[in-house]
C-alpha cells in the first residue's frame, strides 16, 4: 500500500525550484533588499545581524579562500557552537565540490579524531569552544591541513588560521578578478555531507548526502510550513550538526529568504523566543514539553486554571464552527511565544498527545513529523490544516511510503521509503549499506507502524535497538554494552530504555555479574558494588548517555543458537 500524500501544491515552492546550493543563494540576494536580515543573534551579550548580501559575500569569499588553499573538492569538518559561521562554511564547502563533515561537540576526543580519519578530513572549522581541544587534538590529526578558527585565541600555532583571514584573502582574490567560485559545476548527485550516527567508530555509520538529496528535502520542508517568505521568521534551537535542524530550519528558511534567529544557549530559548518572536519553531519533544509544563505552572500560579479550562472548552467548541477566538482568548499565553507563533514542527521522539492538544486549543499549531538522518531526514509531517494527534503524518510531496510485512495478515510492519531525499549509502560501508534496502531499492527505517486510510502514518514501535530520549537524542544499547564488558565483575550486560509514566526511558543496565567474585556478599552490598562500577563507566560518557538504572540478575540471559541474547525476553 503507497501513501496518499495530502499536501496541497505551494505555487512559490513549484514556480521557484532550488537549483543547486550556489545558484540558490546568489538568484535570493537579487530579489531581497540588502538590509533583510538572514541571521540575527547574540555573542558575548553583543547583538549581531547578517544580511543576506553579507552572507552570500562571506560565502563566495569563503569558497574562493578554500581553493586557494587547496582545500576546495576535500572533505571538511565543522566542530562549533551555534553560530552563522557553520553554514557560512557548509555553503562555501558543498558550493565548491567538497563534503562538509559536521560533527556533535559534545561526543568524545576519541571519537572526533576517528570520525575525521575515517572521513579523510583536511580541514576543520573550529568553534570558539573548541579552541583548545583542537589544539590538543591536532597532534593526533597529522593530515589536517588547516584549522580555521571562528574565533581564534591570540596564540596560534602551525596549521591554525583564523576564518575572518581566510574570507578577506577570499574577497581580495574576488576583488581582482577570480571567477573560480561562481565556475565550479555543481552535481547534484554526489556526495556532500557525511554525517555520523551515533555510537563508538565500530558501530556508527557515515550517511552520505547529495545536494539533491538536501534541497528534496529542504523543498519538503519548505511545503509543511504554511507560510514561508521574507516575513518567516525560524529561531534554531536545535544543534546545528543535526540534520533535522541544518535541513528544516536553516537550508528551509535560507532557500526562501526567512530571517533565521540563532539561539546561542539552552538556558537562554524562553528568553530569544520572546526576544526575537519567532513565527515558528521547529522542535524536539523535550523542548515543546517543557514549555507546556511551564505555561500550565505559571497559570496554576495566578489562580487560572479553571477559567483558561472553560476558555479553551468555548473556544474549541467556536473552532469547530470556524470561528477563531483563540488570538483574543489566549493573548497572554501567546505573549510567552512572542505574540507572533503559528506553529511548532516536532519531531525525533514521541510527543505527548496531550501538548498537541492544549497548543492547539491556544492558536498554536503542532505538526508533527517523522525523518531519519539517512532520508535528509524528512519523511513525514502532519499538514497544519489536516493535523491527526497520534500519527506522525502523511508522506512529504517526494516521499513514497510502503509498509512491509512480514506476513499479510499482520496490522503492523516495517516503514520502508522511496524518494530523491534517501541517501546515497553509508562511507565505506557497502554490506551495511546493502542491508539498509530492499531488494527493490526502497529504504528500510527500521520502524515499526501502518498507514490509514488517508496515508497517514503511525509509529508503533522500533524495529531496531536504539533508545530514543525525549531530546531528541539517539542512544545505541551496543556502544554502551561495549563500555560495560570492560568491567570484569560484569560477565553479561545489556542495556534497555525502562519507559516511566509520563517520562523518558531511564537508561539502564542489566546485568549478570561473576557471583564467583562476590561470594560471602548480601543481595543489598553485591548492587552496592555493582552500582559502583556502573558509575564508573558514566564518568566516561557524556550526561545524556549515561545509565542511570541498574537490574541486576540471577541466572543468564536467554539467549539464541548464536549465542546472541535474546533482547526482547530482557
Amino acid at each position: 500500500m503507497k501513501g496518499r500524500v495530502k499536501y496541497t501544491r505551494n505555487p512559490r515552492i513549484d514556480n521557484d525550484p532550488i537549483d543547486n546550493f550556489r545558484d540558490s543563494m546568489s538568484r535570493l540576494v537579487q530579489k531581497l533588499p540588502s538590509d533583510h536580515a538572514i541571521y540575527l543573534y547574540t555573542k558575548h551579550r553583543t547583538d549581531y545581524s547578517l544580511t543576506y548580501r553579507q552572507f552570500y559575500e562571506n560565502v563566495r569569499a569563503f569558497g574562493t579562500a578554500l581553493h586557494l588553499e587547496g582545500l576546495d573538492g576535500k572533505p571538511v569538518a565543522i566542530v562549533t557552537e551555534p553560530d552563522p559561521c557553520f553554514m557560512t562554511a557548509y555553503y562555501a564547502v558543498i558550493a565548491t565540490g567538497g563534503v562538509i563533515v559536521p560533527l556533535d561537540r559534545d561526543v568524545s576526543d576519541e571519537e572526533i579524531v576517528n570520525f575525521m580519519k575515517l572521513a579523510e578530513v583536511r580541514a576543520v572549522i573550529v568553534g570558539e569552544s573548541q579552541n583548545a581541544r583542537m589544539k590538543k587534538l591536532s597532534k593526533d590529526l597529522p593530515d589536517v591541513a588547516r584549522f580555521i578558527c571562528a574565533y581564534p585565541e591570540e596564540e596560534m600555532p602551525e596549521r591554525f588560521v583564523r576564518m575572518e583571514d581566510l574570507i578577506a584573502e577570499g574577497k581580495k582574490e574576488l576583488e581582482n578578478g577570480s571567477t573560480y567560485y561562481d565556475d565550479v559545476p555543481q552535481d547534484l548527485e554526489k556526495c556532500c555531507a557525511i554525517i555520523f550516527t551515533s555510537g563508538t567508530t565500530g558501530t556508527s555509520k557515515g550517511v552520505m548526502l547529495s545536494q539533491k538529496n538536501l534541497i528534496t528535502s529542504a523543498m519538503d520542508s519548505a511545503n509543511v510550513i504554511d507560510q514561508l517568505d521574507e516575513h518567516t521568521v525560524l529561531l534554531s534551537v536545535l544543534p546545528m550538526h543535526h540534520t533535522y535542524e541544518v535541513t528544516t530550519t536553516h537550508l528551509t528558511g535560507q532557500f526562501y529568504g526567512a530571517t533565521i534567529a540563532i539561539n546561542d544557549s539552552v538556558k537562554y530559548v524562553s528568553r530569544n523566543i520572546k526576544k526575537y518572536r519567532p513565527t515558528y519553531l521547529v522542535l524536539v519533544p523535550l523542548y515543546v514539553e517543557t514549555m507546556h509544563k511551564k505555561i500550565w505552572e505559571e497559570i496554576r500560579k495566578k489562580g487560572l486554571e479553571k477559567k483558561v479550562r472553560r476558555m479553551m472548552k468555548v473556544s474549541d467548541a467556536l473552532l469547530n464552527v470556524g470561528v477563531d477566538l483563540r488570538r483574543k482568548f489566549f493573548d497572554s499565553i501567546r505573549q510567552f511565544f512572542g505574540g507572533r507563533l503559528d506553529a511548532i514542527v516536532c519531531g525525533g521522539a514521541k510527543l505527548n498527545p496531550q501538548c498537541i492538544r492544549d497548543f492547539i486549543s491556544f492558536g498554536i499549531e503542532v505538526q508533527e513529523g517523522y525523518g531519519i538522518t539517512e532520508c535528509s531526514p524528512l519523511l513525514a509531517a502532519n499538514p497544519i490544516n489536516a493535523n491527526r494527534i497520534g500519527s506522525v503524518g502523511p508522506p512529504v510531496r517526494s516521499v513514497t511510503v510502503r509498509i512491509d510485512k512480514d506476513h499479510p495478515e499482520d496490522e503492523t510492519g516495517e516503514i520502508v521509503a522511496k524518494g530523491d531525499n534517501v541517501m546515497l549509502g553509508y562511507y565505506r560501508n557497502e554490506e551495511a549499506t546493502a542491508e539498509a534496502f530492499t531488494a527493490d531499492g526502497w529504504f528500510r527505517t527500521g520502524d515499526i507502524g501502518y498507514l490509514d486510510k488517508d496515508g497517514y502514518i503511525y509509529i508503533t514501535g522500533r524495529k531496531k535497538n536504539v533508545i530514543i530520549l525525549s531530546n531528541g537524542k539517539n542512544v545505541f544499547p551496543e556502544e554502551l554494552e561495549e563500555h560495560l564488558s570492560s568491567c570484569p565483575l560484569f560477565l553479561e550486560s545489556a542495556v534497555v530504555g525502562r519507559a516511566q509514566d509520563g517520562g523518558e526511558p531511564v537508561i539502564t543496565a542489566v546485568v549478570y555479574p561473576d557471583y564467583s567474585k562476590l561470594e560471602g556478599k548480601t543481595d543489598a552490598e553485591i548492587e552496592e558494588i555493582l552500582r559502583e562500577e556502573l558509575n564508573a563507566v558514566n564518568r566516561t560518557l557524556p550526561q545524556y548517555k549515561q545509565m542511570r538504572g541498574l537490574e541486576v540478575r540471577k541466572t543468564e540471559f536467554e539467549k539464541t543458537t548464536s549465542r546472541k541474547i535474546k533482547r526482547h525476553k530482557i
